[in-house]
C-alpha cells in the first residue's frame, strides 16, 4: 500500500520515495512507489502532474491513479529506474493548489444551494478551464437565484473559515445528523470528512486548501437545465476565475469592436446586425426566386417535348443543395415537367406529380447502373453520385433511358 503523504500535508509540493515497481509502454512508464504526494484521480478533481527524478532520469507525470496502490504514468526521458531506487518528487504546485481551490469553492457552493434552494449537488467535475456541478432541482434556475447562491458563497470565502479534515471507523450518530447529505453505501472506512464550520459537513477524498479565504472569489459562469430534475452549474474559483473572465471580457471587447456601432451593450449590437441579417436574407430570397423565374423560363424555352411531357436537361455549377432547391421549384411550377439536372458529382431527377407513367427513383437506378455510383429517392425526386463518367455523358444516358421509357 503506498503511504499518502498528501493527505498528511497538502501544501507538501516535493518528497523523497522508492521505486516499488516499474512497468513500461514505448516511451511512456508506470511507476509504483513506496510512498507519494501526488493526488490520484479521483471524486471529480484530476490527478496531480508533476516530475519524478533520479539519477539519470527524469519522468513527466501526466496522470495519477489507484485507491491503495497509487501508480505514476507519465513520460520518460533517460535510463529506466529500478526498483528499490532513491527518487525525488516534485509537484506542479500551481496545477495542484489551484485544484484545491476549486475543490474547496464547490464545497462552499454545494453547501449553499442546498441551504437556499434545497437542491443536492449529484456530481463533480474539475476541469482545466472550469469545474461543473449537477444539482438536483425541480424548480426553475434564474440568475437572479444564482446570484444570490453566488453572492452568500462568496461572502463565506471572505470570512476566512479553517478547513477541517478527520478520519472515522465509524460514524458517531451526532456527525451523521450533520451531513449535508446522507453517507452512501459505497463509502467504505477510513471515511475522510472535511468540514467547514457553520456551513458544510461531507464525506470527500479530495484536496482543499487550508481556509476558505484562499478560495479567493467564486464565480458561475453557467448554469442550463440537464434533465427535468437535474441543472448543471458551471463556476470558477481563485486564479481560474480571472483568467476566465479575462478570457470572456477580451472576447466580449473585440467582438464589439467588430461592430459598425461600437456603443455598449454588446446585445443591442448583436440584436441590430441580427436584424440587418433578416432583411439581407429575405431579400436574397427574393432575388433567388426572382432568378429562378428567369433561369426556369430559359430552361422551359429550350426543353424537348415527348408525348406531352417536357424534359428539362442541363449541366449545374451549383452545389448540390442548392441545385435541388431549384429543381423542386421547377417541377411543382410547371405541370408536364420532368427535370434531369447532373453537377460536378451528383444527378437529380425530378418530375411534377401529374406526370405518370414513370418513376424517378427507378430512372436512377437504370442510369446508375450503366455510371456507375449510388443513390435513391421516391417517385418524384431522386438523387444520386459518385459516377465514373463525365456529366455530360451521365446527362445523355439519362436522357435516352428517359425517351425510350416514354
Amino acid at each position: 500500500m503506498t503511504v499518502k503523504l498528501f493527505y498528511e500535508n497538502p501544501y507538501l509540493w516535493e518528497a523523497g520515495a522508492t521505486v516499488q515497481k516499474v512497468e513500461t509502454d514505448g516511451e511512456k512508464v508506470r511507476i509504483l512507489l513506496d510512498r507519494t504526494i501526488f493526488y490520484p484521480e479521483g471524486g471529480g478533481q484530476p490527478s496531480d502532474r508533476g516530475w519524478i527524478l533520479g539519477e539519470d532520469f527524469k519522468i513527466e507525470v501526466t496522470h495519477v491513479s489507484g485507491k491503495d496502490e497509487i501508480w505514476h504514468e507519465g513520460k520518460l526521458n533517460g535510463r529506466l529506474p529500478e526498483v528499490g531506487e532513491p527518487v525525488r518528487l516534485l509537484l506542479d504546485a500551481e496545477w495542484r493548489y489551484e485544484n484545491m481551490r476549486q475543490h474547496t469553492g464547490q464545497h462552499i457552493l454545494s453547501a449553499v444551494f442546498k441551504e437556499l434552494c434545497d437542491a443536492n449537488t449529484t456530481g463533480f467535475q474539475i476541469f482545466e478551464d472550469y469545474n461543473k456541478i449537477e444539482i438536483d432541482y425541480p424548480g426553475q434556475l434564474t440568475w437572479e437565484t444564482v446570484s444570490k447562491v453566488e453572492k452568500k458563497a462568496n461572502a463565506i470565502a471572505w470570512f476566512d473559515l479553517p478547513i477541517g479534515v478527520e478520519f472515522h471507523e465509524e460514524l458517531p450518530d451526532e456527525l451523521k445528523g450533520k451531513l449535508r447529505k446522507e453517507l452512501s453505501d459505497k463509502v467504505t472506512p477510513p471515511i475522510r470528512i472535511v468540514s467547514i464550520p457553520g456551513v458544510d459537513v461531507i464525506p470527500c477524498g479530495g484536496m482543499h486548501v487550508k481556509s476558505t479565504r484562499e478560495v479567493g472569489i467564486i464565480k458561475v459562469v453557467n448554469f442550463y437545465r440537464k434533465s427535468k430534475k437535474l441543472w448543471r452549474i458551471e463556476f470558477v474559483a481563485g486564479n481560474r476565475a480571472l483568467k476566465y473572465l479575462n478570457k470572456l471580457l477580451s472576447d466580449y471587447w473585440e467582438s464589439l469592436d467588430e461592430m459598425p456601432n461600437k456603443n455598449r451593450p454588446l446585445v443591442e449590437r448583436v440584436k441590430d446586425l441580427k436584424a440587418e441579417l433578416d432583411k439581407l436574407e429575405e431579400e436574397k430570397d427574393n432575388l433567388r426566386k426572382e432568378l429562378w423565374e428567369w433561369k426556369a423560363k430559359a430552361l422551359l424555352d429550350r426543353a424537348e417535348e415527348i408525348g406531352g411531357v417536357r424534359i428539362v436537361s442541363h449541366i449545374e455549377s451549383a452545389d448540390m443543395k442548392d441545385a435541388q432547391a431549384f429543381v423542386v421549384y421547377l417541377v411543382d411550377k410547371n405541370p408536364g415537367t420532368i427535370a434531369l439536372v447532373v453537377g460536378k458529382n451528383y444527378v437529380i431527377f425530378a418530375k411534377n406529380r401529374d406526370v405518370e407513367g414513370i418513376s424517378m427513383n427507378e430512372l436512377l437506378k437504370e442510369v446508375l447502373a450503366k455510371v456507375g455510383g449510388g443513390g435513391g429517392g421516391s417517385e418524384v425526386l431522386a438523387r444520386g453520385g459518385g459516377f465514373k463518367l463525365p456529366p455530360e455523358d451521365v446527362l445523355r444516358t439519362a436522357l435516352n433511358i428517359l425517351k425510350a421509357s416514354l
